[in-house]
């Protein structure tokens, strides 16, 4: 009797905890990343980042990145305090859910072009590198979002809102759709895009290193594509290439979680869970799925700490001049 007692204690715990996650947390996450990606597109759009293209992918990820948090987080944090529409409206919960994961793996992949890119300018090969210019940017950029939209069309025809026995009532109708589903989600969301970003960021720095042992220091360089490759690679390039790699170390901690959560989560559900083993695996849900809110949010964060004085400066005379036209009214 004392142990059934204690489990239902322990479950109600549980329980609230995800509830207090989903109130506070969320709404901390709401803000934190709202407001950073605001800032980064403000510092990303001046004349000094204009014409390089890895900071036209960051602008439009930043772009993204709030799309998903207002589809992905808003109706979360509002669970905490009402009623979730997106639980108990079909309509409502798809479009939530095509909205959100569009704009996830828009912005992910746009990351994993970030890295293509800085692999193509750090490149010996002279063809490689004019390639990275913003006209084949704009062009990956429209391939990558008619690609997101088409991967997820599936989402009208498999999901529904008041499903029973799932993490989330807003998920697949049935064992094939959330089969589906969840197996897009974790390859086309996060595994393949933080593969990629982890493949190309690997041959960027043996780029480098290539590049470094073919350079000595007194030797005379007797190419003008050398003379444009190495001015290229300084400044802000080499801050872009340090504020992306880091990128990719957050993305890969925060996001992945939450793949295998949902493959877990798929795979386990014919099986019999106690209620103590569901209120664990919803609090789990909770966590990793705010998780990768977080990480959606961290950019402006990870550019003021790795994106040098270019980036810093940007980012106080944007504040000056803000405050300077508050002054002035």
């Amino acid at each position: 009797m004392s142990s059934l007692y204690s489990n239902d204690t322990l479950i109600s715990i549980l329980n609230n905890a995800a509830a207090q996650i989903n109130r506070y947390f969320a709404l901390f996450i709401f803000f934190f990343g709202i407001g950073g990606n605001i800032l980064n597109i403000l510092v990303l759009g001046q004349r000094n980042f204009r014409s390089n293209p890895c900071a036209l992918f960051f602008l439009v990820s930043s772009i993204a990145n709030i799309i998903s948090i207002l589809a992905g987080l808003t109706s979360r944090m509002l669970s905490g305090w009402t009623i979730d529409l997106t639980n108990t409206i079909t309509w409502l919960c798809i479009f939530r859910t095509f909205v959100a994961w569009v704009s996830r793996t828009f912005s992910m992949w746009i990351i994993a072009l970030a890295s293509l890119d800085r692999w193509l300018l750090t490149s010996i090969n002279n063809y490689r590198r004019q390639m990275s210019t913003l006209k084949n940017a704009y062009r990956a950029m429209i391939i990558i979002f008619i690609l997101s939209i088409l991967v997820f069309i599936q989402l009208f025809f498999c999901f529904a809102a008041n499903i029973p026995n799932t993490p989330s009532k807003c998920y697949g109708k049935t064992e094939t759709c959330r089969l589906i589903t969840d197996i897009t989600y974790t390859l086309i969301i996060h595994a393949i895009p933080i593969f990629l970003m982890f493949l190309f960021g690997t041959m960027t720095i043996s780029n480098i290193r290539s590049r470094q042992q073919r350079i000595q220091p007194q030797e005379i360089i007797s190419t003008m594509a050398t003379n444009i490759q190495v001015r290229r690679l300084k400044g802000i390039d080499q801050h872009l290439l340090l504020v992306l790699l880091m990128q990719v170390i957050v993305l890969s901690v925060f996001t992945m979680p939450g793949g295998i959560q949902r493959l877990y989560s798929t795979f386990t559900l014919t099986f019999s869970k106690s209620p103590l083993q569901q209120a664990i695996e919803n609090l789990i849900y909770n966590i990793v799925a705010l998780l990768t809110s977080l990480a959606t949010g961290a950019s402006f964060y990870i550019f003021t700490l790795c994106g040098g004085k270019l980036y810093r400066n940007a980012v106080r005379d944007l504040i000056y001049t803000v405050f300077r036209k508050v002054k002035c009214r």
